[in-house]
């Protein structure tokens, strides 16, 4: 359940889905034993689940989320493209 903007710096309070940008993350469960939650023992993917993280309206504007193995979700700032004068 989201419940606040996942950047660790703002605390704003979700309440609204049209209050800034939330974002789908799909991500591998812990490795379990399979067989320890009646899972097929012979799966060979990682069971993946889903995970909904939420950026406030003033955060979405500046950053994005990014996603790797080894860190989990964080933000990002957003690269804005420069003009180029002709």
């Amino acid at each position: 359940m989201v419940s606040k903007c996942a950047n660790p710096g703002c605390s704003a309070v979700f309440r609204y889905l049209h209050a800034g940008k939330v974002f789908r993350v799909e991500v591998e469960s812990p490795k379990f034993d399979n067989a320890e939650f009646g899972r097929d023992v012979e799966m060979k993917k990682p069971a993946r689940r889903i995970e909904f993280f939420w950026l406030c309206q003033e955060c979405a504007s500046k950053m994005t989320l990014v996603f790797s193995k080894d860190n989990g979700v964080g933000t990002k700032p957003i690269a804005r493209a420069k003009a180029v004068a002709l």
